[in-house]
């Protein structure tokens, strides 16, 4: 198994005046990957037609966006992304500034409990309790990287996400008050 910290390491973090490309690509695949398994889980669990819609939206943007940051990883970088296994860590911490994100086992912690969404008694509201933070850490992610990101096509691309994950963040917001 290959040793993640020191890809880390090689690579730089976002935020340290390093180019935050690798490590962004790095941690936001797996990060998409934890909103789309709940995003499957709600086209077959949800029972608001908003929410399946809702679901439908995340799985198709965000497994797009997958495809082109592998592609470009590829192309930038001359390698396939390297896999988050379990236990792997940013920084041998296993989080970034204190904060969790992603699914259990990914980086930088666990905010997202497959399990526990799928044996909700309110589907539809636990759906929302987890997406919004999850999508607030998407959107801090793709905030922070924009600063230091190299290539103009991923600051495009990490814009679009804070723009479309903080649209998304006020629609469940309202969808929750009521």
């Amino acid at each position: 198994m290959p040793d993640h910290d020191e890809d880390i390491e090689r690579v730089g973090r976002p935020g340290m005046g390093l180019p935050s490309d690798q490590p962004f690509i790095v941690m936001m695949i797996p990060h998409h990957d934890g909103a789309i398994a709940m995003a499957d889980l709600a086209l077959s669990r949800a029972r608001r037609p908003e929410i399946k819609a809702l679901a439908k939206r995340i799985q198709a943007s965000q497994t797009k966006e997958n495809a082109q940051m592998r592609a470009w990883y590829q192309q930038w970088f001359g390698q396939s992304v390297p896999t988050w296994g379990p236990g792997a860590g940013w920084g041998g911490q296993g989080r970034m500034g204190g904060m969790g994100m992603g699914m259990g086992g990914g980086p930088m912690g666990s905010s997202t409990n497959l399990i526990a969404l799928s044996q909700a008694p309110d589907f539809d509201r636990a759906f929302i309790e987890q997406m919004i933070p999850h999508h607030q850490m998407g959107v801090m992610m793709a905030s922070m990287a924009q600063i230091n990101a190299q290539h103009p096509e991923l600051r495009k691309l990490e814009h679009a996400m804070v723009r479309v994950q903080s649209e998304e963040i006020e629609q469940m917001e309202q969808w929750y008050r009521k």
